[in-house]
Formats: C-alpha cells, structure tokens, sequence
C-alpha cells in the first residue's frame, strides 16, 4: 500500500500501520462513513469504554486499537481548537478594554467640573487641599478661641460658642453685627473686617498675624517653585505657547498648548470670566540689582508703578536665603492695582513673590495668587504665574522681559466706555508695565541727577537739592491723585444719584493723611469718549496758549511757564511750574504730564502757594506740603480699526477721565458745607468738561 503522509490537523482519520516488509509506517485513511459515525458518537461520548470500542470496531470494521488512537486525537484537537478559541477571544476582550481604557483617559482629560465650569483636581492636588483645609480647621478653631477671650474681656461675662460665632461669622441667616463695640486699635470696626487690606494702615489688628505654620510654609514653597518653573518656560519660550497677533504683533498664550504643557483648573465660577495674557520686553535705565531692590520691597513697587498699584503690603517675609552664592526670596503680598477711571473695577491679589537669583547678573521674580484662610477673598481676579526675567545689560542698563497671566471677571464692574478697552487685555497688559518701568527709570535718573533735563526760563530751579525736591512733591501729587481714582471704597454722597449728577461720581472723605489738606475732602470724577486721536486731546491739555480757555484755576487768565523739568526721552514727559501771566495771588500752579503713546497719557496738577513753591524749589523738606491735585487720563477706547498699511491701526476714538478735589471744611465746620462743596465740584467739573469740549471744536489737531 502506498504510504499517505497525515497529520495531527486530520483529527485522527489517517492511523497509523506497520510495514513487515521495510519496516516504515504506513497510514490508513478512514472512510467518510466511518468518519461521520465516530464523530457522532464522540459527541455523545468522547471517553468510550472497552466494550464500547469493541463494539465500534465491531461495527466500523476497524480494529479496537484503531478507535482507541482515534478518540485521543479527536480529544486532543478539540482541546486545542477550544484554547484557540479562548485565545482568540481573550485576545478580543484584551483589545477592547484597551480601546475603552484608552476613550475614558481621554474622557477624563475633557471632564468638567459642574461647580465650576473646571477640569476637576488630581489626587495630589486633592491631598493638598484636604491638608489645608485640616490646617484651616484648626487655625479657625484657635482665632474662635481668641476673639471669644476679647470678648469677654470686654463684655465682663463669658461668651458661647454660638454667641461669638455670630459676631465673627455674618452669614445670609445670621445678621451682622448691631454694635461694633470698641476696643484699643480697633475702632469701630466688626470682627469680619479686621483682616480686610484697607484698614491696614489705620487701625491694629487685636488678632495679631503671627505668621503661618511648617506645613503652610511648605505649601507656599512648593507653589512657587512650580509656579516660577513654568513662568521661565514662558519667558524663554515663544511657540507654541505664544502666539503672535497679526494685527497689532502682540503675544498672548496659546490656551491649547498652554493647557497640554501646563494643565491645571479656571479658579472663577462663572461663565463671564476671562483670561488675559501678554508678553513684552524693553530696555531699562536702571541696573538690575536696584530693580529687585525695588520690586521685593512694597513701598518702594508703589512708587516704581504709582499709575498702576495704588497700594501694596508685604504681609510676611517667608524666605530668604541664599543657595551657594544666587540670592533666593519668597513673600506673602497683597496689592490693589486701579487704573484710568473710578468707572473701572479695582483688582486685588494676595500672592507669593518668589524671587530667584538664576546666575550672575540673571534674576527671575514670578507672582502667584494663594488662597489663605485669614485673608478676605477676592473673586473676581486670580494670577497664575506671572512676572518678569531681569538681565544686567552694560552701561548700567536692564532688558526687561514681562508676562501677565490673570483671570479676571470684571466686565460687569466696569463701566461700558472701558469695557472694550479693559477686556482688550492692554489695560493691564505686559505693555503698560514695561513702558512704565522705562518711564520711571528715566525718571528717577533724572531725579538722581545722572542725566540733566532742565529747561529753566528764568533761573528758578538752580539747585540739584531742588530739582529732586521737586520731582519728589510731583511723584507725591501723581501717586494721590491716582489713589482718589478708585472710589469704590469711599462713601458716595448720598444727596446725589447717578442719574441727576450726568454721570459724575463724587465721594466725600476725612483727610487725616500727611501731606494733604486736613478736613473733608470731595473727589468728583467723570469719564467721556471723544472721537479724537488720544494725541490730539493731550495736545490740548499740553498747550498752555487755550489752558485759559478750560482751566477755571486761571480765571480767564493765560499762563505762562517759569520751569520744567523733563522727565524722560519721550517728548512730553516732563514737570512744570506755571504762574498767571497776570499776577492774581499768591497761586503758582505745580503740573506734571506723562506721555506714554498709545496706551495713555495723564496730566496731573495742583495749586500751590508761592511760599512753598520757593521752600521746594530751594530744596526743603516738601513731604509735608499740603497738596491736592486734580487732572486729567486720556487713553484709547479699545476699539482699533484697520489702517491704511497691513500692519497699522488706529484709535477710532479716545476716553478722558476728568476728576477734581476740593477742600470742604475743616474738621470743626458744620457738614453742611460739605453739601455746598460737593454741589461746587459737580458743577466744577460738568463746566470743564463743557469748555474742553467747547476748545477741541476749534483746536488746531493736525
């Protein structure tokens, strides 16, 4: 018989025989017949018995040893096609789990949080906030312990737990406070508002701040250093996290890629919140040593951006050390920033200023916003990374690179003529801080007297001493009439609404301050749009020829200048001392302009009398001069059109601010002639307004 190659794959339907003749193995091919009738038995009964395979043989014709081999194959393919199968299966079941894996990762990526609009917090940042809360809890639970003390020290009995709670914690269902009882320091002031910034200045806290734990101290730390990795990321690196704008060549984040390398949560529950973010550089005159000097003491960063920080408080040095010879710092802030107009919302941080020292002549300062619990919360304003890289350049000299990053929802509190303006991101863009760090640096060059800029008409200012007395009284006058600009905390006069003083606001306020008039104090305050260039309104208010024309001080009057002091490169920066043409007094006039193109310009000016004109101008002690000044803030609208080139805008129109102080009445006087005051400066302000408008009909604008 010719041999018949098989294999294990024919389920055992070719059996193996012995040759006697050559001694190889022969294969026999079972019949379909025989087939079909074992498979049929071997699903009833795939282990036959003995007798059962004899039968079968029997039947088939085979031999028993033949039906033995043929069910262990059939057994042992059916074992295999079955863990084929599995296998198979097993692999199909593998896949789609990684394919549903795969979709809920992407998923989670794309989840929001139903509060707040956010991707919701990962399990580190989870352990973190339930740590702080711990901390919160026990912090909460000692300042209870303390104000229940202070109050039974002054109330001569015990107080219970739910009795101080309702002093401390006003909630919808819970009144406020009736009495505000009075302790030492402490005014009448209730308990909530003891840690709000703006009785800072004015009264000691009876709850003492005294610092905050290890465990928030570490938190601090490692949130500014992560905070200050990712603000070099974005000061050395332009794309992809920076996009730059066709239209007027600005950066701003690109939020896609900004997300995928830095993803974190929004921090403002609610659907009108923005965010605003810019890039810029600029070459300075100040070498970058004094620079950090300046920005890590508070005082002094008000001075260096009186237009833009109208208060800023270093509430606790954290760290400060130095890591081998780079110096390393970290603080607690918080700051108010009010810009333009009492028509715009103020904005508020509290944040970490870290500041790093990266290698000789290299410094990076970021700000972070940080929620702690004993501060007053703002929300409608957060800071992610944000700051600036300082780098020593020759010749005394700095360059400058800025990133602002906030989150901001402010446009229901800002008055329609700034909306456009103020949610154009230039308002508090990196643009307007470094063009205002070159202008103060020129400044304070001036002031220093590194460079000279005296134009000096008739030999009035002579001295160095007072050239710096005088620079000094109008940086003072520039800082206090932009701290009258946010009124929002002051009292509005009852006696006037909205509606019937034609869009003037006016607050009326006790000055106690040194180098201010002592008294009642009326600030009054409008802002309009102008269909005019914003240089075209400042030429105007530059031109000394029609300043009679508007200025109701100089009484149908021309002026004319005795001195000025320019106080940078750019034309227009400068301080002025201004007299009558014809003598009318004992009044001189103290003005300071500041040009700074197309983000604004502000003049600013206040009367003054000869005798302490001559006290400045000498070089004496003017801090202590009283002054109180008025002025004016012109600044584009917002709304940019394109010009004749590709690349070229301009304004379709600028906004003025007008804003006017008098002096009401001394403390003693009856309170009804703040009533006249405040009726004077309303009907001060609307006539100037009136005249300005009256004078750009005829002025010449080219």
């Amino acid at each position: 018989m010719d041999p018949v190659m098989g294999s294990s794959g024919s389920s055992g339907n070719q059996q193996e025989a012995s040759d006697s003749g050559n001694g190889m193995k022969s294969f026999h091919r079972h019949t379909a017949h025989q087939i079909s009738t074992l498979e049929a038995y071997f699903k009833e009964c795939p282990h036959p018995d003995d007798n059962q395979r004899r039968q079968l043989s029997n039947q088939l014709g085979l031999e028993p040893k033949q039906i033995k081999f043929w069910f262990q194959n059939k057994r042992t393919q059916t074992k295999s096609q079955h863990e084929r199968a599995d296998n198979s299966a097993l692999r199909a079941e593998n896949e789609r789990m990684k394919c549903e894996n795969f979709a809920m990762l992407e998923a989670l990526k794309m989840v929001i949080c139903p509060a707040c609009g956010g991707p919701p917090i990962g399990e580190e940042e989870r352990q973190r906030c339930l740590q702080k809360l711990k901390l919160e809890n026990a912090q909460l639970k000692e300042e209870h312990e303390n104000v229940s003390n202070i109050l039974a020290k002054y109330t001569g009995k015990a107080i219970s737990q739910s009795e101080s709670l309702m002093i401390y914690i006003p909630t919808s269902s819970l009144p406020l406070p009736p009495a505000n009882f009075t302790t030492q320091g402490m005014g009448h002031l209730p308990l909530y508002n003891y840690l709000d910034p703006k009785h800072w200045d004015n009264m000691a806290l009876p709850y003492q701040f005294n610092g905050v734990t290890d465990v928030e101290k570490a938190l601090m730390s490692e949130t500014a250093a992560s905070a200050m990795d990712e603000l070099i990321r974005l000061l050395q690196v332009n794309e992809p996290l920076w996009a730059k704008s066709p239209s007027d060549g600005r950066y701003a984040i690109q939020r896609e890629s900004y997300q995928k390398t830095f993803p974190r949560a929004t921090r403002l529950r609610s659907p009108s919140a923005r965010i605003e973010s810019s890039k810029d550089s600029a070459l300075v005159t100040m070498n970058a040593a004094q620079l950090v000097d300046m920005f890590l003491d508070a005082d002094k960063w008000v001075d260096l951006f009186p237009t833009i920080v109208t208060k800023a408080k270093t509430i606790q040095l954290l760290e400060t050390r130095m890591v081998g010879n780079k110096n390393v710092s970290l603080q607690l802030m918080y700051e108010r920033m009010h810009i333009l107009s009492p028509f715009v919302a103020p904005r508020e941080f509290y944040f970490l200023r870290h500041c790093k020292q990266i290698e000789t002549g290299l410094w990076v300062l970021v700000d972070v916003s940080y929620s702690y619990c004993f501060f007053k919360e703002t929300s409608h304003s957060w800071k992610f990374p944000s700051g600036c890289m300082i780098q020593e350049m020759p010749n005394g000299c700095s360059k400058v690179t800025w990133v602002e990053h906030v989150e901001v929802d402010d446009k229901i509190h800002t008055h329609r003529l700034y909306r456009d303006l103020i949610c154009g991101s230039s308002a508090y863009g990196a643009e307007r801080w470094v063009i205002t760090l070159q202008r103060m640096c020129e400044r304070l060059s001036v002031s220093n007297g590194e460079t000279e800029h005296i134009h000096d008409l008739g030999g009035v200012i002579s001295l160095p001493e007072g050239r710096r007395s005088i620079m000094r009284l109008a940086h003072r006058m520039v800082k206090s009439f932009c701290s009258i600009l946010n009124m929002s905390g002051e009292l509005d006069f009852p006696q006037l609404s909205e509606e019937n003083n034609s869009g003037v606001r006016v607050s009326v306020r006790q000055s106690i301050e040194p180098g201010q008039p002592r008294g009642m104090i009326v600030s009054a305050a409008t802002s309009l749009w102008l269909p005019l260039p914003c240089q075209s309104v400042f030429n105007l208010l530059n031109d000394e020829k029609v300043r009679f024309q508007w200025d109701v001080l100089c009484h149908g009057n021309r002026v004319k200048e005795m001195a000025n002091i320019s106080t940078g490169n750019t034309p227009g920066n400068c301080i002025s001392i201004i007299t009558p043409s014809v003598p009318s007094g004992n009044i001189l006039m103290l003005q300071e302009m500041s040009c700074t193109e197309s983000l604004g310009s502000m003049v600013v000016y206040a009367p003054m009398g000869i005798a302490a004109m001559h006290t400045a101008i000498n070089g004496g002690d003017s801090s202590n001069i009283p002054i109180l000044p008025s002025g004016f803030i012109v600044s584009g609208d917002g709304r940019s059109e394109l010009g004749v080139g590709a690349n070229s805008t301009r304004s379709s129109g600028s906004l003025l601010t007008v804003a006017y102080q008098i002096m009401a009445c001394s403390p003693s006087s009856s309170m009804e002639l703040s009533v006249q005051s405040v009726a004077t400066v309303n009907t001060l302000i609307s006539s100037t307004v009136q005249r300005i408008k009256a004078v750009l009909n005829t002025f010449n604008l080219d």
